[in-house]
């Protein structure tokens, strides 16, 4: 059994990997690392999970459990994850028992928005105006009734968001003056935030690395998203944009990755801006973004990943087919009813995956569907129809 975090050797083929999380992104994870010969045990808080229903094993446990995790751990020959809300302790402790990849203070960076804000401010990235902001006084506090979080830097309209435990627009709502801020100050109690100056962008991008031990890296990217109720919804590629602001991109996404030592993937969310790109967000792991590369590129995202963490050479990225992705909401199972999967699929150039959770509820993650054709605008259109044939 490996130990240790600085293992310079690949992880072979025939070795276990434990991945801690067991949604989509560690279901497709799995399936990666099970079609490359490896097996695959899944750390999850319930049972028959979508990750646990294809690994080798399936070990139910806290994410907040460090010794449990740190038994998990011992029992494989590497450790990735599939998301950021993990305990960090937890994950450190870990790494006494097997290689971790990414590593903690990755995740303890990526996890929390005034740490992530941070690190790119000092290094020198560019970032949206930002600021933390206090917590609201407790009860019983001396603070004089009706005053706001105090002076900060951001003007309005901004995003306020909470600093640790946001995704999928979770712990996000927009304000427009003080008031409405010091309301969402008080709303959130004892919970740290952060506010940001909304960006009035040209579109979002996104760019997705790949690096190896060695420092071999890779891109996807950039791709175009757009979002509903802060919700990934449509995401395209290849994208018209001029080569030195994707050359930039990727430049910068490397760079992230080298001052981060991320081992893995890290897909970087951009607001460009005429010729400009601003970092928004970081994520050290597959991105729903980039869900679209399994049936579009030489090598999907989801296997590069696993080549990068095993230091395995890493695979081709490159784009042989335009694609577009859409996302399936639990919006889509009105009262229980099955989609028309069928008409979806009548289209030969739309590839359906689902994610096999049990109860659909709206803005839930349910599957998404990928259409490849002849042009960007032309997939676009084909996963739009397919994704409202459904109802």
């Amino acid at each position: 059994m490996t130990r240790g975090h600085q293992r310079s050797q690949p992880i072979l083929p025939g070795a276990t990997i434990g991945i801690l999380g067991s949604g989509q992104l560690g279901r497709m994870l799995a399936l990666a690392a099970a079609a490359l010969g490896y097996r695959v045990q899944v750390y999850s808080p319930e049972a028959d999970s979508p990750a646990g229903q294809v690994a080798t094993r399936e070990v139910v446990g806290s994410y907040e459990d460090a010794a449990a995790i740190a038994r998990f751990a011992a029992g494989v020959d590497l450790l990735t994850f599939e998301f950021e809300n993990l305990s960090s302790a937890a994950v450190t402790a870990a790494a006494r028992h097997t290689v971790v990849r990414p590593g903690a203070e990755v995740l303890a960076t990526a996890q929390n928005r005034q740490r992530e804000k941070q690190f790119l401010s000092a290094a020198g990235f560019p970032v949206a105006t930002w600021s933390p902001l206090p917590v609201a006084p407790s009860r019983g506090s001396s603070a004089p009734p009706g005053d706001g979080p105090g002076p900060h830097p951001v003007g309005y309209p901004a995003i306020v968001k909470t600093a640790g435990f946001g995704y999928d627009g979770k712990g996000q709502r927009r304000v427009s003056d003080a008031a409405e801020l010091a309301a969402a100050v008080a709303e959130a109690g004892a919970t740290p935030l952060v506010v940001e100056q909304v960006v009035p962008f040209d579109r979002e991008l996104s760019v997705i690395g790949a690096r190896s031990p060695g420092g071999e890296f890779r891109a996807y990217g950039p791709f175009e998203n757009s979002h509903r109720r802060h919700i990934l919804d449509l995401t395209s590629s290849p994208v018209a944009i001029a080569a030195a602001l994707r050359r930039h991109a990727r430049e910068l996404v490397r760079d992230l990755m080298e001052q981060l030592d991320v081992i893995g993937l890290l897909c970087v969310e951009l607001f460009q801006v005429g010729g400009r790109l601003i970092v928004n967000e970081v994520a050290p792991r597959p991105h729903n973004s980039g869900h679209l590369t399994i049936d579009a590129c030489e090598t999907g995202q989801f296997e590069q990943h696993i080549r990068a963490v095993c230091g395995l050479p890493l695979g081709d990225p490159a784009q042989h087919t335009p694609a577009a992705m859409a996302n399936l909401l639990g919006d889509l199972w009105p009262h229980g009813a099955t989609p028309a999967w069928n008409r979806a699929l009548a289209q030969p150039s739309v590839k359906l995956h689902l994610y096999a959770k049990r109860e659909p509820r709206p803005g839930r993650k349910m599957g998404h569907l990928t259409a490849l054709a002849s042009d960007t605008a032309a997939a676009v259109r084909h996963v739009t129809s397919a994704r409202a044939h459904l109802g």
